[in-house]
């Protein structure tokens, strides 16, 4: 190597220190959701969701909602639900494989964050589904998480990034449209068709498809 790579915890522990027993990041983390917790799931419209396939190979991927939108079955089980997307499925496909999940929820205005590591399952479960419906459409699964750690997490990422400052956000014309951005990298495809597509997924199909 170059002989500036870390490739032991040991020489982790000798760059940034031990952790102290006394560590409040050590002493907040539990086996199960803590009232604060639930709280904080039933606040928040976002969150983000870690995943691997049976080889290790990583994906996040954000999921967005109306406040609350995970439900809390009890101390150790919340139900996402699962929305419309683009159907290439990656996160449900990784849970197939290996049923290890990570979540961090965000509540707007807050810098603080909620993380929970634990397991997952793909339900279509009527009866679960139904009370997750949105505009009177139900999901067409959910993932049921077994929550094995959970923890809240201190503000400084966010606190640093400003991610909910106004006079943070960039102009509008910082980056071309997301249309032109796509036509551009795949090449021979219409901008104006792209974005026209892009628009009914971003209206008519955000809550679920049109019925057959």
């Amino acid at each position: 190597m170059d002989g500036h790579s870390i490739d032991s915890l040991a020489g982790l522990r000798d760059l940034y220190g031990p952790l102290p027993d006394a560590s409040l990041a050590k002493r907040i983390t539990f086996p199960q959701l803590h009232r604060h917790h639930r709280a904080f799931i039933a606040l928040s419209p976002f969150v983000v969701i870690a995943s691997a396939d049976r080889a290790g190979s990583p994906d996040v991927s954000p999921r967005g909602d109306l406040p609350g939108f995970a439900a809390v079955l009890d101390d150790q089980t919340i139900v996402i639900p699962d929305r419309p997307g683009n159907k290439k499925l990656v996160t449900l496909t990784n849970l197939l494989e290996n049923p290890t999940i990570s979540l961090i929820f965000f509540v707007p205005g807050r810098t603080e964050s909620l993380r929970i590591n634990g397991r997952a399952s793909i339900t279509t479960d009527t009866e679960l589904l139904q009370p997750l419906a949105a505009y009177g459409k139900p999901p067409r699964s959910a993932l049921v998480v077994a929550v094995e750690l959970a923890w809240l997490h201190c503000g400084r990422a966010l606190i640093r990034s400003r991610l909910w400052e106004p006079d943070a956000q960039v102009a509008a014309d910082a980056l071309p449209s997301l249309g032109a951005m796509i036509a551009e990298e795949i090449g021979g495809i219409d901008a104006r068709e792209t974005e026209a597509r892009l628009e009914r997924a971003n209206t008519a199909l955000l809550w679920g498809e049109p019925a057959t």
